[in-house]
């Protein structure tokens, strides 16, 4: 391969610095803006805390975050159980080909209005009332596939002699999976369900289609969306700050996880 000239690989970092710079810089913006002590959300006046002390008294938003956190870890729990389930049964079963991937894996390619009008159509056919525990099974729906997804990278190296040495051994399936399938696992089950857990934190289009009304069921993403009507405040910019650095650090854990078990 041609090593490229001085003049080139400038202007591809002058590129990349630009698109990094047109991703980054606002966000930058707003976790600045999140400790300016004034109350205009563009006028810099000098670094405060006072926005994060405001959200720990403001009951609405502390109701909304204790709701994201109850969906986040219910739907995960749930999420990770069934997808990593479904990954060793797909893996087991791969005679059945291309199609039954294209079914488990739609909910990642539909988009999230399309997949929040269903799911909205679906509890109303059944006459479902609406609330938390409505976003929960919607937030397993989409979420099952991505922990199936990581799992079963790990799945694709994995070497099934060893369960059947496991049966041999008279061993049950259920200790099978406990003691020699899981432990293999575990790192993808890991990641999978901080992926989970971060994707149910940040959604708010499905949250929002399903979950009904009054303040019972709102999550972060909703309160955030309700308080931005009214105008853009430094105690929104602190909100939306936490909720990303909590997004960033589950996301970093899920990556590294995943690079681990990619490499095994």
């Amino acid at each position: 391969m041609a090593e490229r000239s001085p003049g080139t690989r400038r202007a591809l970092w002058l590129v990349l610095t630009l698109v990094f710079a047109f991703l980054y810089i606002p966000i930058a913006v707003l976790v600045a803006l999140s400790f300016n002590n004034a109350g205009l959300p563009t006028a810099w006046s000098g670094f405060s805390l006072k926005w994060y002390a405001s959200l720990a008294g403001n009951s609405a938003i502390l109701s909304a975050g204790l709701n994201t956190l109850i969906v986040g870890l219910i739907s995960t729990t749930i999420a990770t159980l069934l997808g990593t389930l479904l990954a060793i049964g797909v893996e087991m079963r791969r005679q059945f080909g291309k199609g039954l991937e294209a079914l488990i894996f739609a909910p990642m390619i539909i988009p999230d209005i399309v997949l929040a009008i269903a799911l909205l159509s679906f509890f109303s056919m059944l006459n479902v009332t609406m609330g938390l525990q409505t976003i929960i099974v919607a937030h397993v729906v989409f979420n099952l596939a991505f922990v199936c997804s990581v799992v079963r990278a790990r799945l694709k190296n994995f070497d099934w002699s060893i369960v059947e040495a496991s049966a041999d051994l008279g061993a049950s399936a259920i200790t099978t999976f406990r003691r020699v399938t899981l432990p293999v696992i575990l790192p993808a089950v890991v990641a999978g369900a901080l992926l989970a857990f971060t994707l149910s934190v940040d959604e708010f289009i499905i949250a929002f289609f399903t979950a009904g009304a009054g303040k019972a069921s709102t999550t972060l993403p909703i309160q955030i969306y309700s308080m931005i009507r009214f105008g853009i405040t430094p105690e929104i910019n602190a909100l939306a700050t936490i909720v990303m650095a909590v997004s960033v650090v589950a996301l970093t854990l899920s990556q590294r996880l995943n690079r681990e078990v990619i490499g095994q």
